[in-house]
C-alpha cells in the first residue's frame, strides 16, 4: 500500500495561519484540535491565534506541538516484533494497536456519523461508509476484549509456565482460528471502505471534517494491517508452535 508523502506549503505556518488551512493541508492535525476543543471545521476561518484565545490557550505552544509532531522521524531502533518474546509481543500489541483503536474508534464514529448526516444527500455513499464503519468498530471492540481477556493471557501463561491455563481447554487453536477469522472480516470491511471512498479521496468541495474522516479511515486501515500482521504472522504461529511442542513432547 502506498501513502502520499506530506509536502509542506511554501510559506511557513504561523499563529496567523487559519485553523482551516492547517487542517486542509494536513488532515491528521484535526486530532490535536479535537483534543483541545478547537473547531477546525465551521470555525476554520479563525486564525490559530484567535482560535486559541477563544479557548484560553497559547497559540505559539500549539504551533510548536504541531511542528514537533510532524518532524518526528520513525525510530530506527524500534523493536522488531519477530525478536520479541510472546509476552512482550502481546504487551506491545495491546499497548500500541489496542490503545490506538480505543482512542480512535470513538473519534471516527463521531466523524462518520457527522459527515453522513451533513453531506449524505450530496454523497449518498457516505451513509454506507457510516454503516460499514459502525459494524467494523463494533467487531473490533469485541475483538480487543477477547484478545485481552482470553487469548493473550493464555499465550503469556503458555510462555511462562508451559500451560495455557485457558478456559477453552487443551486446544489453543480454537481461539486463534476465531481471531484469524475476525481479522479476515475486518480486512474485508476496510477494503469496502477504501472502495466506497475511492481510495480515501475527498471530493473537491469536502469540508475539513470530511477530509479528517477520510484521513482517519486511511490511518485506521494502515494500523489495522500492521496489527493483524503482527498477530497472524508472528504471535499466533509462534504461540501455536510452542503449544504443540509442549503438548506433544
Amino acid at each position: 500500500m502506498s501513502h502520499a508523502t506530506f509536502t509542506p506549503t511554501a510559506q511557513p505556518y504561523t499563529t496567523q495561519t487559519t485553523v482551516g488551512q492547517l487542517v486542509a493541508d494536513r488532515p491528521d492535525r484535526s486530532r490535536l484540535f479535537m483534543k483541545l476543543g478547537i473547531d477546525y471545521c465551521c470555525g476554520g476561518k479563525l486564525t490559530l491565534q484567535d482560535a486559541a484565545e477563544k479557548k484560553g490557550l497559547d497559540a505559539a505552544s500549539i504551533l510548536a506541538t504541531l511542528t514537533a509532531l510532524e518532524t518526528l522521524e520513525p525510530s530506527g531502533s524500534a523493536p522488531n516484533p519477530a525478536l520479541m518474546s510472546l509476552t512482550a509481543l502481546a504487551d506491545h500489541i495491546v499497548g500500541t494497536h489496542h490503545a490506538y483503536l480505543k482512542e480512535e474508534l470513538p473519534r471516527l464514529a463521531f466523524l462518520t456519523r457527522k459527515v453522513a448526516a451533513v453531506h449524505g444527500d450530496d454523497h449518498p455513499w457516505l451513509r454506507e461508509v457510516h454503516a460499514v464503519y459502525t459494524g467494523l468498530a463494533e467487531e473490533l471492540s469485541s475483538h480487543l476484549q477477547k484478545e485481552e481477556v482470553i487469548l493473550f493471557p493464555a499465550i503469556r501463561n503458555l510462555e511462562q509456565t508451559g500451560d495455557s491455563g485457558a478456559p477453552f481447554g487443551a486446544d489453543l487453536s480454537h481461539p486463534v482460528l476465531m481471531m484469524e477469522h475476525e481479522h479476515a472480516e475486518a480486512g474485508e470491511a476496510l477494503t469496502k471502505l477504501r472502495a466506497l471512498t475511492s481510495d480515501f479521496t475527498p471530493p473537491a468541495s469536502a469540508c475539513n471534517s470530511f477530509r479528517a474522516m477520510l484521513d482517519g479511515l486511511e490511518q485506521l486501515e494502515r494500523d489495522t494491517h500492521e496489527h493483524i500482521s503482527k498477530e497472524n504472522n508472528i504471535l499466533f504461529p509462534r504461540a501455536m508452535a510452542q503449544f504443540q511442542g509442549t503438548h506433544h513432547a
